[in-house]
């Protein structure tokens, strides 16, 4: 498939590479006026080392990304099902935590909104200036968030977009109006992933399931044949949305990557897990009840990702939400 040319003024993929995020294995933190990842109360000089500029919403050209609680205490979700792309990566004391991608359509409201990692920024390269919405950062990943070639919103970044729940306890009651960041969904032309979607690869196994361990937290994938879906649980529990609708995927990536340990941890000195998502490897890619074993390649962090058979033939997805899974390389 053919590389897209794209002309940006962006930092370097070393740059994004020089900080890490420390962060707490239970809460996410917020900059300016909220709990912090640690569970104290938030320090703005802690929470980040330099005012962050003044940015308007998006215009609405560009994906919508929404990191999101994956705790326990943050389910149900919140708009969850309404995304095009689900990516879900390990984070401190091996739990995980989502970043849900919006282009077709924006719910009424995502959430909880919970803070970034450092991962985040060469995943997003991908996107022409996306809008990142995040309750906030480490201190010392802030800075290089705000200079990354993204629309950066935060809880006190744009008035009325963001508002606390009483469904769940804070933290984990922080949610997103979309509405309020862009006019409109951008449209499909902006999911800039390098997925290809269309008829299934010849070939592949018959699967019912299909499970993804990280040390603390494990995601499941369930064929039903009568959804022509893959049923989403975590942690042993079936995944639903705030309203009561089941969590379903088109297509499931598992994709094996490197999972290192950063040079930063978090104030119970659990290490900040960083995941490499440029480079190459092996990939399951499941749909229509079948599993695929393929290989992935991303040359650069503003490329997106293919997805080719052994024979170098590229792999098609089924249409609608994809669910990608980061697992550790063997």
């Amino acid at each position: 498939m053919a590389r897209r040319a794209r002309t940006r003024c962006a930092p370097t993929t070393a740059a994004l590479l020089a900080a890490a995020l420390a962060a707490s294995v239970a809460a996410g933190c917020t900059t300016g006026n909220g709990p912090s990842d640690d569970g104290r109360g938030a320090d703005p000089s802690r929470e980040q080392e330099e005012p962050k500029p003044a940015q308007s919403p998006a215009s609405g050209g560009s994906v919508l990304a929404v990191k999101i609680d994956n705790a326990r205490a943050a389910r149900p979700h919140t708009g969850l099902d309404s995304a095009d792309v689900v990516y879900a990566e390990q984070v401190e004391g091996g739990l995980s935590r989502l970043m849900a991608v919006y282009a077709t359509k924006l719910p009424k409201a995502v959430g909880p909104v919970r803070s970034a990692r450092e991962s985040d920024l060469e995943l997003l390269r991908q996107f022409d200036q996306p809008t990142l919405a995040f309750s906030g950062a480490q201190s010392k990943l802030m800075p290089l968030i705000n200079k990354a070639p993204l629309n950066v919103q935060t809880p006190d970044q744009t008035s009325g977009a963001y508002y606390r729940g009483t469904d769940k306890p804070s933290p984990h009651n922080l949610y997103l109006r979309p509405g309020k960041l862009m006019p409109s969904a951008p449209g499909a032309d902006a999911l800039t992933t390098g997925f290809r979607y269309g008829t299934a690869p010849t070939g592949g196994k018959a699967e019912a399931a299909r499970t993804v361990r990280y040390p603390a937290a494990r995601f499941t994938f369930t064929w039903s044949e009568s959804r022509d879906r893959w049923l989403v649980s975590m942690d042993g529990t079936a995944t639903e949305t705030a309203d009561g609708k089941r969590v379903a995927a088109a297509t499931v990536v598992v994709q094996y990557v490197t999972i290192r340990k950063s040079a930063y941890h978090d104030f119970l000195g659990n290490n900040t897990p960083y995941t490499e998502t440029v480079g190459s490897g092996k990939a399951k890619v499941l749909r229509d009840g079948r599993a695929y074993d393929v290989n992935w390649e991303r040359e650069k962090a503003t490329d997106g990702t293919e997805f080719t058979t052994n024979d170098g033939t590229p792999v098609n997805f089924a249409k609608g939400q994809v669910w990608v899974v980061y697992a550790k390389a063997s």
